[in-house]
């Protein structure tokens, strides 16, 4: 028998189990954030390093001044993007198969929009400059290049971070009073002042409703305006490979498509960990796996485009970039990205592997690594291959960015690690909103 047909949870049911995830951690609990804590940690020494020697420490050269921390700048702001579309998009769409996991997908977006955001500064190295970025009366009188496309990213992230997270608080306010109600001694106290008072009254509940409206349809331009900011930091140079109009659609797709990726690495622990099968189900599954399917194919499309468009353009440059990326020295990261994003994926055509959690599990974690892998052969061997050969130069990674990007995974998960032991990681409110209304017996 299927463990999530096993019994329909009542309301009580839904209180319990989902506070039960906030009770005392286990000892694999404490091992799995030892185990982040010190790769955090390692990472951490290496920025530190990086800092007293200077950017070559992270192997920076003419022309190769982007690399592995720009990659992964892009590819963090693009998992952030799943959250809000499962959160927001689905919201206004009134879609229901989204209520057990937008809680755990708003959590993600906030963390991967704080890791993003760390990679400009560890790339502009002297990172206790970054403020000179922020267009504020000074007695310098300088301002923001607005022509440079950092300048857009700091933009784009602070309004992409503050949409976020208000969005996100104002989603847990009710589920905050129910922990509050539920708890005793001082975690009585922070919840009920984190709850703002909530008391469920039909006041509130019609405020409530208008502002998460509000907010979800302030978010949702945001799922498709600030990627395709980032994808300006190419699009508007002349590089070979870059200089493109299909950037912006092409960035967006592979966002939502990496970011669904990294929900599913996030919940599928969290559902066998926490035996929370009866809310986040097989359709649950079997609806992220047609999702992450569809953006596969739109993706593989766009893949197919840029190739014939760098062919029938007939640009030397084009071409030659895009053959040099194909068989020279990128040329096993080039086909990896193919192999994880466009045929990997096809095997969610069938039910059964959309409903398989080891198969939906892999599948998922060889996207992120090809999504990742994306960025990197956009980045590297476009600036690696420019117009003039004798600015031509390979980029090799070090053990101090390896270590820094590494580091940057630690950081979101042992966020995520902590989130979910703090505050409820499935939503009690829109769970319970899904289930059938219980019906009083006749008392004889």
């Amino acid at each position: 028998m299927n463990q999530e047909a096993a019994r329909q949870p009542t309301y009580a049911d839904v209180n319990r189990d989902v506070i039960r995830t906030l009770e005392p951690p286990s000892p694999m609990y404490f091992g799995w954030m030892s185990v982040v804590g010190l790769i955090l940690t390692a990472g951490i020494l290496a920025w530190t390093y990086q800092i007293y020697m200077g950017m070559g420490a992270a192997g920076k050269r003419t022309p190769q001044m982007w690399a592995m921390y720009i990659t992964s700048f892009v590819f963090w702001i693009g998992i952030g993007h799943a959250g809000t579309l499962i959160s927001a998009i689905l919201y206004l769409f009134r879609a229901r198969w989204r209520t057990s996991i937008f809680r755990g997908a708003e959590a993600m977006t906030v963390f991967a929009v704080m890791t993003a955001g760390l990679f400009p500064l560890i790339h502009a190295g002297r990172m206790w400059f970054a403020y000179w970025l922020l267009p504020y009366p000074n007695q310098r009188y300088l301002w923001p290049n607005f022509r440079s496309p950092l300048v857009w990213d700091v933009f784009a992230i602070s309004t992409y971070l503050t949409i976020s997270v208000v969005f996100f608080f104002v989603g847990l306010l009710p589920d905050i009073a129910a922990i509050r109600d539920a708890s005793t001694g001082w975690k009585k106290k922070i919840y009920g002042a984190l709850a703002l008072g909530w008391e469920g009254t039909d006041r509130q509940w019609r405020h409530y409703r208008r502002a998460y409206g509000l907010f979800a349809s302030l978010a949702t331009p945001l799922v498709l305006s600030v990627h395709s900011v980032v994808s300006w930091d190419f699009a508007m140079a002349l590089v070979p490979g870059w200089h493109s109009t299909l950037f912006a659609p092409f960035f967006v797709n592979g966002a939502i498509f990496s970011g669904f990726a990294m929900v599913l690495v996030l919940i599928i622990p969290m559902r066998y960990f926490w035996n929370l099968y009866p809310y986040i189900t097989d359709k649950h599954l079997d609806a992220m796996g047609k999702l992450i399917l569809v953006t596969s194919l739109v993706l593989t499309y766009f893949y197919v485009c840029e190739a014939f468009t760098a062919w029938y353009s007939g640009d030397h440059f084009e071409r030659a970039s895009l053959f040099w990326k194909a068989t020279k020295s990128y040329a096993w990261a080039f086909w990896l990205q193919y192999v994880c994003n466009s045929l990997a994926p096809l095997v969610l055509f069938s039910k059964r592997a959309r409903t398989h959690t080891p198969t939906l599990y892999v599948v998922s974690i060889l996207v992120l690594i090809g999504m990742w892998f994306e960025r990197f052969n956009i980045i590297v061997p476009g600036l690696g291959h420019d117009f003039y050969p004798y600015t031509w130069g390979i980029y090799w990674p070090t053990v101090t960015d390896t270590t820094i990007v590494i580091g940057s995974f630690a950081w979101f998960f042992i966020l995520f690690l902590g989130f979910i032991k703090v505050m409820p990681s499935v939503s009690i409110v829109e769970v319970k909103e899904t289930l059938p209304h219980p019906v009083k017996e006749a008392h004889h």
